[in-house]
């Protein structure tokens, strides 16, 4: 099996990364501060809409807000170590204060960060629009795939069709 088999793009792509990014939730959204330097936190994802955008909640009073408005340019990092899941996000970021939005997408595990829910002062929404989506995972499950790794130790050849990729370019 060539790697072109594992291959995922457009619609496929598409549906396969929103799955991926709301079963993995947590993200590692990264932004630049005003040195330059490339600065990481966890973010839990609220939702990856129809059009692709990827939404959390935050608030106005944060360093990751006055990043995101200073450059719009951040990364997102999905992780899930045990499933062998990874999605990388390129996207552009947005603060958003639309009430209704809030509204649709706020739940009470939030109240932990926002003690007045949607009524604390500052609340906001982080929108994330890609431009460069990727994905990998394991092609046949996990079981599978570590029998190929196992086989290409063995025989010091390339795991082949391990994993399947996908790539969205908006």
């Amino acid at each position: 099996m060539s790697d072109t088999d594992n291959e995922l793009t457009g619609p496929d792509a598409m549906a396969r990364a929103k799955e991926l990014v709301e079963d993995i939730d947590f993200t590692m959204l990264t932004t630049r501060d005003d040195h330059g330097h490339l600065v990481s936190r966890p973010m839990s994802t609220r939702e990856m809409d129809a059009a692709g955008d990827i939404w959390f909640f935050t608030s106005d009073d944060t360093r990751k807000v006055d990043e995101v408005e200073a450059d719009h340019d951040v990364g997102l990092s999905y992780l899930d170590a045990k499933g062998m899941r990874f999605v990388s996000v390129a996207g552009t970021a947005r603060i958003v204060h639309d009430r209704a939005r809030m509204e649709e997408l706020y739940t009470p595990s939030l109240d932990v960060w926002f003690e007045d829910g949607l009524d604390t002062p500052g609340i906001a929404l982080l929108r994330v629009t890609p431009r460069e989506t990727e994905f990998w995972e394991p092609a046949h499950g996990k079981v599978v795939m570590a029998a190929g790794m196992l086989k290409a130790l063995v025989t010091r050849e390339t795991p082949d069709g391990t994993m399947r990729h996908g790539r969205i370019s908006c």
